[in-house]
């Protein structure tokens, strides 16, 4: 008789009363236990003190201020509670914290999704898992948006390789991104040297890794030009 894995632990925060509430229900269809579903960043942060969660799920721009609030939160979060796993989930890309957010403890455990951009219920939980499992879960538009910072390594990837940086850093393996872009495994593994080199990065074989790596790198790229 096999025996069901304990709900996970999580805590929401969103402002939006509706979509609160829509993101509790559909977290507990899931196999999630929302023990506190909050509208601020204080109330964020005395959440996951109380409640010791495994995930936290965070808009970026509440209450007080609606600029980066909810993301600000994240990042000291990941700080005092080392292995919380943190997504953000938001209409947009906040770039004064979000590499702050998305280097935390190497990259593990950490997400940056758009709202808009979540198109399937079913994959949506499954980014949520690969965070919980140590993953990193980054949507392309965000990191093409912290490409535009600075354009000078943007302008040195094809169009294919930008493609290819944009799965992986949805977190996809190398076979996966070959079955996704209809081209060979070695056409993949090509293309992520090249990117690598490009941007004058040291060639690894870990996804969350080389995603970090790029934006550590978009991070002090101004110092590069």
């Amino acid at each position: 008789m096999s025996v069901e894995a304990p709900a996970v632990r999580t805590v929401l925060a969103e402002d939006g009363v509706l979509l609160r509430e829509g993101l509790a229900g559909l977290l507990e269809r899931f196999g999630f236990e929302v023990v506190a579903a909050v509208g601020d960043a204080g109330a964020l942060a005395a959440a996951v003190a109380e409640h010791r969660p495994r995930l936290v799920v965070t808009d970026i721009r509440m209450p007080p201020g609606f600029t980066d609030e909810g993301l600000r939160a994240a990042v000291a979060l990941r700080r005092e509670h080392p292995g919380l796993a943190v997504v953000a989930l938001s209409q947009y890309v906040e770039q004064s914290y979000a590499t702050d957010l998305l280097d935390s403890e190497g990259g593990r455990g950490v997400g940056y999704l758009l709202k808009e951009r979540v198109a399937d219920v079913q994959e949506f939980v499954g980014q949520l898992r690969r965070v919980l499992d140590g993953g990193t879960v980054v949507d392309p538009e965000v990191v093409r948006q912290l490409l535009r910072r600075n354009r000078d390594p943007l302008s040195r990837l094809s169009e294919r390789e930008r493609e290819v940086l944009g799965e992986i850093a949805e977190g996809h393996s190398n076979a996966a991104i070959a079955g996704r872009l209809h081209v060979s495994e070695a056409a993949v593994g090509k293309h992520i040297g090249n990117i690598l080199a490009k941007l004058d990065l040291p060639p690894s074989d870990d996804v969350n890794r080389r995603v970090m790596a790029v934006l550590a790198y978009l991070r002090s790229g101004a110092d590069r030009r």
